[in-house]
């Protein structure tokens, strides 16, 4: 699955009118309507799979350009290819994504530090989460178990890639002496959610497990992206802390939102759970209905960046010192259309978490949905 929406940069609409630049997938072949079932599935599965090369790209040009460090990314860019740049907008929107999440994750893994930990992460693409936190020689590595679930051509590209770069293998070997372990696991989703589904091998279902989706249950029909969580659900104990942290599109209906889908379905890219959980308040009901019942919590991406709970005054200086940004209309369109949600059971989250307010604010009152 995907790690990212894809041609964020086509989704820019303000006073100037919709722009657009082009990147590798822009041009994806598209699922031919008129081939069987099984040919239009494995298209847009392609089209799917494809999309991580967006997610890759835009990382690379926040990295390059300083808004943050990842020293495993650049392994990701293809032979002879050069980093794209992208729009200001897409870096700080990159940017805010990667550090909530990252913040979530790692007060997790800080709370109870003597608590051996598993976080897995759906649809993982080319992520870089568990070498970042385990690579640094600055800070210990955590205790945690890491699954990452992805297809089979994504998790076999992505496995040939740790395994032949340096910097992954160094990384890797540094957490296993630590006592952390990382597994990549080629995997449908789809396939957790039939009625002999398979075991994910060497899962622990005693530890306290944090589920990740960045942009990958959004691309299931809402009742197979809710069967992939009853999965985790059904194979965890009720008292084992279970939590789920997703990023997604929000906000369909408004003229913004309208062009967002509109200019994703033009590249037969559609987001099946987008009108099931079209606001913030609709993804922390998702989350309730999953199952964390003991706290929920959803922020969109403006709302993030102006929050010191997540990006502090000194950091938000140092990130607007590093591109001139001109399209601040854009900017809050766009960061208004995206969001981080998460949910849990068990204490451990609600220690890790405490402090973090995702509740109900009142100009949501209106939305629809």
């Amino acid at each position: 699955m995907a790690s990212s929406i894809p041609n964020l940069n086509t989704l820019r609409t303000g006073r100037r009118g919709p722009r657009s630049r082009s990147s590798r997938n822009d041009h994806a072949t598209l699922a031919d309507p008129t081939g069987s079932a099984e040919e239009v599935e494995a298209g847009r599965d392609k089209i799917v799979q494809a999309t991580d090369g967006d997610a890759s790209s835009s990382r690379l040009s926040a990295v390059a350009l300083g808004y943050m460090r990842d020293e495993y990314a650049h392994d990701f860019l293809p032979t002879g290819e050069q980093i794209a740049k992208r729009y200001p907008i897409i870096n700080r929107g990159t940017y805010v994504r990667t550090t909530a999440i990252d913040q979530l994750v790692t007060r997790f893994l800080r709370t109870e530090p003597g608590q051996r930990k598993q976080i897995v992460s759906l649809g993982a693409g080319s992520d870089t989460r568990f070498w970042r936190l385990c690579g640094s020689t600055d800070e210990p590595c955590p205790n945690v178990v890491y699954h990452e679930l992805d297809f089979e051509s994504n998790a076999t590209q992505k496995r040939a890639k740790i395994r032949h770069s340096p910097p992954f293998v160094e990384a890797t070997t540094r957490a296993e002496k630590a006592g952390s372990t990382y597994h990549l696991h080629a995997l449908d989703l789809r396939d957790l959610t039939t009625k002999s589904p398979p075991i994910i091998p060497d899962m622990d279902t005693t530890l306290p497990t944090l589920l990740l989706s960045e942009c990958c249950l959004c691309y299931l029909p809402p009742e197979t992206a809710t069967s992939v969580l009853q999965y985790f659900a059904m194979h965890f104990a009720p008292t084992t802390p279970l939590a789920l942290v997703v990023y997604e599109p929000i906000r369909p209906f408004d003229a913004f939102g309208k062009t967002m889908v509109s200019n994703l379905a033009s590249r037969a890219i559609h987001l099946q759970t987008l009108k099931r959980y079209s606001s913030l308040e609709a993804q922390r009901q998702r989350m309730r209905m999953a199952g964390f019942g003991d706290g929920q919590g959803a922020r969109d991406v403006f709302q993030l960046y102006g929050s010191e709970e997540w990006v502090s005054g000194a950091e938000r200086e140092r990130v607007e010192r590093l591109e001139w940004l001109d399209e601040v209309e854009e900017w809050k369109l766009l960061a208004s259309h995206y969001c981080v949600a998460w949910g849990w059971r068990g204490d451990v989250f609600k220690e890790a978490w405490s402090g973090l307010n995702g509740a109900m604010m009142s100009e949501e009152g209106v939305e629809r949905g």
